[in-house]
C-alpha cells in the first residue's frame, strides 16, 4: 500500500523559512517524481514545484520560483521543499503527489498517489 506523508508545516511569520517533508513508502513499481501542490482557502489547487527521480530535472510555479527549492533524497524516500521569505499568500494546505510512471528523468504529470497535506500559516 503507497503512502504519502507530508510534515514540516506550521504558523510562521511573513519573511520565515519552512522546510516540508513528504515522506513516501509502499511503492514497489521502481522511480517515481514527486510534485508539490497547495490548496488556499476557497481556492483550487495549485502547483508549486515538481522534481524528477534523479533530482536532475525541476519545476516552479513562478509564485515561488525565487523563494522555494525542492530536493529529494532517494535513500530515504523523502522529499523536501524549502520555503523562504514566506507570504502571507503562501498560506494553504500543502500535497506532495506522486507519479509512478514518469520514470527516472521526467517531471511529474501523472499523480496516482497523494498525501493528506499540511497545513502552513503565515501571518499574525
Amino acid at each position: 500500500q503507497v503512502q504519502l506523508e507530508e510534515s514540516g508545516g506550521g504558523l510562521v511569520q511573513p519573511g520565515d523559512s519552512l522546510i516540508l517533508s513528504c515522506a513516501a513508502s509502499g511503492i514497489t513499481s521502481g522511480p517515481y517524481a514527486v510534485g508539490w501542490f497547495r490548496r488556499a482557502a476557497d481556492k483550487g489547487r495549485e502547483f508549486v514545484a515538481g522534481i524528477s527521480w534523479n533530482g536532475g530535472n525541476k519545476k516552479y510555479s513562478p509564485a515561488v520560483e525565487d523563494r522555494f527549492r525542492v530536493s529529494r533524497n532517494n535513500a530515504e524516500n523523502t522529499v523536501s521543499l524549502q520555503m523562504n521569505n514566506l507570504k502571507p499568500a503562501d498560506t494553504a494546505v500543502y500535497y506532495c503527489g506522486v507519479d509512478v510512471s514518469a520514470g527516472k528523468y521526467a517531471l511529474p504529470f501523472e499523480y496516482r498517489y497523494w498525501g493528506q497535506g499540511t497545513q502552513v500559516t503565515v501571518g499574525s
